[in-house]
């Protein structure tokens, strides 16, 4: 049995506690939370008989030695601290995305992980959707041929409302291309199978939170941004985000191109399509696929539960993490050099970054 606990349990919280107890072998013993209405949240998702200690303090958490494991849901300012005190006490983590809002914090989280025996694991779940990792599995195959273009498009709501509206600030988040989008440019690097190199975009914020103010500040994150990643071996990919479309059918698209054919796949419809060159239109297949395995499908398809038990896996077997600080960094890299981009209005390449 292994013992969980959990810092930060607002929105992203709430879904890692309700995927953690659908699974077996595993233990929410302890929630820490500044925020009452939080903690009580959780106790009412946790249910009437828990036994789960609430603190109002990630330190008295950390350090209360109850857990081997801990989940980190906080803002993502918080999380190069976080993740570093929790290597500290030699505790497995798992961190939301984004790793950190900036390199060097990155960096520091890196090279404290040279002296801990924590595995850390960046919490990048939409690789762990059905239709992605379908989608990365046939590309990975061989199905698409040699890959040369990599199209993914975002088209969604505005960002939630947060506890004190955290995330309505570049300061805070790191920039929507970071705080967002890390996770595409994370699906980028593992669909194209090698590194990026440079970075172009062009974005605004055009349309959301204009007129709000929080204590004499206006919100300064981008609403919908068009980014162009170069990689190496003449990969091209491309992010098409926007967060002012809730008339979409669809939120999420992802299509691969090859020299042999092209894979697509849908979200929320949950479909993929596939068709090889030499079949044309005539030749594509669309299937409709399902998220039934998972005991908990919650607001990402199923993608948290799938991949709360590859880390439970991972803890248990001693393996190494699917997506591993040096994942996450150069996630953050990409998004950092994106919002670089805007601002200067000229590509970036990423070994200047580094």
């Amino acid at each position: 049995m292994l013992k969980y606990g959990i810092i930060g349990s607002g929105q992203m919280g709430s879904e890692h506690i309700l995927s953690l107890r659908a699974i077996p072998g595993i233990e929410i013993v302890a929630i820490a939370d500044p925020n009452e209405k939080s903690r009580e949240l959780a106790s009412l998702m946790l249910g009437p008989d828990n036994q789960t200690t609430f603190f109002d303090n990630h330190n008295d958490l950390l350090s209360s030695g109850l857990c081997d494991a801990v989940v980190i849901a906080t803002p993502n300012m918080t999380h190069e601290h976080l993740v570093i005190e929790a290597m500290r006490q030699n505790i497995h983590i798992l961190v939301e995305k984004p790793l950190s809002t900036t390199l060097k914090g990155c960096d520091n989280i890196i090279k404290e992980t040279a002296t801990s025996n924590s595995l850390v694991w960046v919490g990048m779940e939409y690789r762990f959707m059905p239709a992605i990792s379908r989608l990365i599995s046939m590309s990975q195959e061989g199905f698409a041929g040699d890959l040369h273009m990599i199209s993914m498009q975002e088209h969604r709501f505005p960002f939630l409302d947060k506890v004190n509206n955290w995330n309505r600030f570049n300061e805070n988040t790191g920039g929507t291309l970071v705080e967002k989008c890390c996770h595409f440019f994370d699906l980028m690097r593992l669909i194209a199978g090698c590194e990026a190199i440079s970075v172009f975009a062009s974005g605004g914020r055009d349309v959301n939170h204009l007129n709000e103010s929080y204590s004499g500040m206006t919100p300064d994150i981008l609403d919908n941004a068009f980014v162009v990643v170069n990689f190496e071996h003449s990969i091209r990919a491309m992010l098409d985000l926007c967060m002012f479309a809730e008339g979409s059918e669809d939120e999420h698209r992802v299509s691969v191109v090859g020299d042999r054919g092209k894979i697509s796949i849908s979200l929320p419809s949950n479909t993929i399509s596939y068709g090889k060159r030499t079949e044309g239109r005539q030749g594509v297949v669309k299937e409709q696929l399902s998220s039934s395995d998972a005991k908990y499908v919650g607001f990402h398809h199923g993608s948290t539960y799938f991949e709360h038990l590859a880390f439970q896996r991972a803890i248990l077997e001693n393996e190494r993490p699917k997506v591993s600080v040096e994942d996450g960094y150069k996630a953050v890299a990409i998004g950092i050099a994106a919002e670089l981009s805007i601002k200067e209005g000229k590509p970036i390449t990423l070994a200047n970054l580094y």
